[in-house]
C-alpha cells in the first residue's frame, strides 16, 4: 500500500538511531513532513509520465538504430581501405615496381661499368690511340649511366616507401575511424534495454488496481498491563496486551504490535536486539516469536466494542547493559473489503538494570501519549467467555480468537512505521497521511 513506503523507511531508521528521541513527544498540528518524506514525494512529483517513458524508448530505439548503422558504414570504409584495390594499395604496389625496376638497371649500369674497366685494363701496348680512346670512352659513359641509375633507384626507393607509408596510414586511419563506432551498438542498446525497461515498469504499475490508503484509527486502542517500569538484564518479564475496537463496526483482522527500543545510558548504543519477544493465547498457547515486524498473532475478526488480549514474554540478554527503553504497542487492521489503517502506538518508557539488579516494589510502567486513541474505559465489551482470559476458539474466524498462524502480508504496517516515528519523533509521517485523508484536519 502506499503509505508502506514511506513507513518502512521510518523503521528501518529507527532502530538505528540512538534513543535520545524517546522522549519526543510528536505534535501533529504544525509538523512538517520529514526529510525522506519530503524526498518520496518530491520522487513522486519528478516521475516522468508513460508519455515521456515512451518518447525515451523511442529515441533509444533510433540512437541503436543510429549506431548499428554508423558501425556498418564504418566497417565499409575500413574493410576497403584494407583491400589490395585500395587506391593507397595500388598506389604502393606501382611504387615498389618501380623502385624495384630501377634497382635492376643500377645493377646492369654497374655491371657495364665493371665491364667497360675491364676492357679497357686488358688493352696491351700494341693497341693503337684509337683503341685506348674508345675504351676510355665507353668507361666514361658507363661512369654516367651508373650514376644515373643509381640517383633513379634513390628516387623510386624513396617514392615506394612515401607510397607504403600513405597505403599504412590510410589503413590505420580507417581503423581508428572504426573503431569510434565498434562498441557503439552495445551501450546504445543497453540504454535502449533500460528505457524499455522502464516503459514497461511504469505501463505494469499503471495497469495494477490501485491500492486502498490505510487510515488511522484512533478507536482502535492497545493497552498493556503487567509491564515493570524496571526490568533488569538477563530476566525474562510476563506481561499482556488487550486490543479493543473501539469503533461501531467489525474489524475483519487485526494484529497487535510491539517493539522494544533502548539504548545504554549515553543514549548512543541501540541494543534493541538483547530484548527477544514472544506471545502466545489460550488458542495458541505455545510461546511463538515475534519477529522483526513486530506483529504478536491476529485476530479475526474484531468485533465492534469488543477486546481481546494476547500474553507476551521479553527476555532481555544478560550482557545489555544499563540504560533506558521504551516498549512501543499499538494495532493494524485489514478488512475483507480492503479497507486498512491502525492506531498511533503508546510507549511505555522503563528503566533497564544491570543483571543481578534489585527490582523490589517496583510499580508498571506508565503509558506516554500515542496519536490520540481512543481510551481504554471500562464500556468496551469483552469478546470471549471473560474480559480477563485471553479469546479461545477452535474457529478464529468466526469467533474472533487471536490466530495462531501470525499477521497477514497486508496489514498496512502502521503500528510498525507509528512505533519506529516515536522513537525518531516523526511521527508526523502519519499525520501528513491523516492529513490528506480527512481533508486537511488532524484529528
Amino acid at each position: 500500500m502506499k503509505i508502506r513506503r514511506v513507513l518502512a523507511t521510518a523503521v528501518a531508521a529507527a532502530v538505528t538511531t540512538p534513543v535520545v528521541l524517546l522522549s519526543v513527544t510528536p505534535a501533529f498540528a504544525d509538523a512538517k513532513p520529514p526529510a525522506a518524506a519530503q524526498a518520496q514525494q518530491q520522487g513522486e512529483r519528478d516521475k516522468p509520465s508513460i508519455e515521456e517513458l515512451e518518447k525515451a524508448a523511442e529515441k533509444a530505439r533510433k540512437a541503436y538504430d543510429d549506431a548499428v548503422a554508423a558501425k556498418a558504414a564504418a566497417y565499409v570504409v575500413l574493410k576497403a581501405a584494407l583491400s589490395d584495390d585500395a587506391p593507397l594499395a595500388v598506389a604502393a604496389r606501382a611504387a615498389k615496381e618501380e623502385a624495384a625496376a630501377a634497382a635492376v638497371a643500377k645493377e646492369n649500369a654497374d655491371q657495364a661499368l665493371a665491364d667497360a674497366q675491364a676492357a679497357l685494363a686488358a688493352l696491351t701496348e700494341t693497341a693503337t690511340d684509337e683503341e685506348k680512346a674508345a675504351a676510355e670512352k665507353a668507361v666514361t659513359d658507363a661512369e654516367a649511366a651508373a650514376r644515373s641509375a643509381e640517383d633513379a633507384k634513390a628516387a623510386a626507393d624513396e617514392k615506394a616507401a612515401t607510397a607504403q607509408e600513405a597505403a599504412d596510414d590510410g589503413r590505420v586511419a580507417a581503423a581508428r575511424e572504426y573503431a569510434k563506432y565498434q562498441n557503439a551498438p552495445e551501450e546504445a542498446l543497453k540504454a535502449k534495454e533500460a528505457a524499455d525497461k522502464a516503459l514497461a515498469d511504469a505501463k505494469e504499475e499503471a495497469a495494477e488496481p490501485e491500492e486502498p490508503d490505510c487510515v488511522p484509527e484512533p478507536k482502535l486502542s492497545t493497552v498493556v498491563t503487567g509491564l515493570p517500569s524496571k526490568i533488569v538484564a538477563g530476566s525474562t518479564t510476563d506481561f499482556s496486551l488487550r486490543v479493543t475496537n473501539g469503533t461501531d463496526r467489525t474489524l475483519d483482522e487485526v494484529s497487535p504490535f510491539v517493539y522494544f527500543h533502548a539504548t545504554d545510558k549515553s543514549g548512543y548504543k541501540v541494543i534493541d536486539d538483547a530484548f527477544h519477544l514472544q506471545w502466545s493465547t489460550a488458542a495458541s498457547p505455545a510461546w511463538k516469536n515475534v519477529e522483526m515486524g513486530g506483529y504478536a498473532g491476529s485476530v479475526s475478526p474484531l468485533k465492534a466494542g469488543a477486546h481481546a488480549d494476547v500474553k507476551l514474554r521479553v527476555k532481555v540478554d544478560a550482557k545489555a547493559p544499563a540504560g533506558e527503553g521504551l516498549a512501543l504497542v499499538a494495532g493494524d487492521y485489514v478488512n475483507d473489503d480492503e479497507s486498512c489503517g491502525g492506531n498511533f502506538s503508546t510507549e511505555y518508557a522503563f528503566e533497564l538494570l544491570a543483571a543481578g539488579s534489585a527490582t523490589d516494589d517496583v510499580d508498571d510502567a506508565k503509558p506516554g501519549k500515542p496519536g490520540k486513541p481512543a481510551p481504554h474505559t471500562p464500556d468496551n465489551k469483552p469478546q470471549g467467555s471473560t474480559s480477563t482470559t485471553p479469546v479461545a476458539s477452535a474457529n478464529s474466524a468466526v469467533t474472533g480468537s487471536l490466530a495462531s498462524t501470525g499477521s497477514p502480508s497486508a496489514l498496512p504496517r502502521f503500528a510498525a512505521a507509528a512505533g519506529a516515528a516515536v522513537a525518531l519523533g516523526a511521527v508526523v509521517v502519519l499525520a501528513g497521511r491523516r492529513r490528506k485523508i480527512s481533508g486537511g484536519t488532524a484529528s
